[in-house]
């Protein structure tokens, strides 16, 4: 199974001085494999990921890992009540940074659904930014 999906992504980011949310449409790939979901999309311009694809990997409830592959290499794994270090790479230099999962909510199927999840972000164990990525995901409509 990998099929066409609309993505849409809803990010909302809070750290001690600010509060922003960014909201993208994309399409991408979906598909399952070894009982884990796969959501998988190019980046662009609008998200400063330009040449990059990123791929989320879904088991359940438990665990989200988000790899991001080409122009810039990240992986971030989001765990509930886990604290994971992972290599994050904004394109200029690459980090280790603490990833503490809060919340994974899954209600994803063969057909698409939704994916909610909260995490913590540090650097050197002082708190960057807390964290929630709401997704959802559709079959494309088939063209004739």
């Amino acid at each position: 199974m990998s099929k066409e999906v609309l993505i849409n992504i809803k990010g909302v980011y809070v750290d001690e001085d600010d509060r922003d949310v960014v909201e993208i449409f994309t399409t991408g790939k979906y598909y399952k494999r070894n009982g884990c979901y796969f959501i998988s999309y190019d980046e662009t311009e609008a998200t400063g990921f330009e040449g990059s694809k990123t791929t989320l990997k879904v088991d359940k409830d438990k665990r989200v890992t988000m790899e991001r592959s080409g122009k810039t290499k990240s992986q971030l794994i989001v765990e509930r009540g886990v604290r994971h270090h992972c290599h994050y790479d904004a394109g200029i230099d690459g980090m280790m940074i603490g990833v503490s999962g809060n919340l994974i909510k899954s209600s994803l199927t063969d057909s698409g659904g939704n994916l909610e999840f909260k995490y913590s972000l540090d650097i050197n164990s002082i708190l960057a930014s807390e964290n929630e990525m709401y997704i959802n995901v559709k079959e494309r409509a088939k063209t004739k």
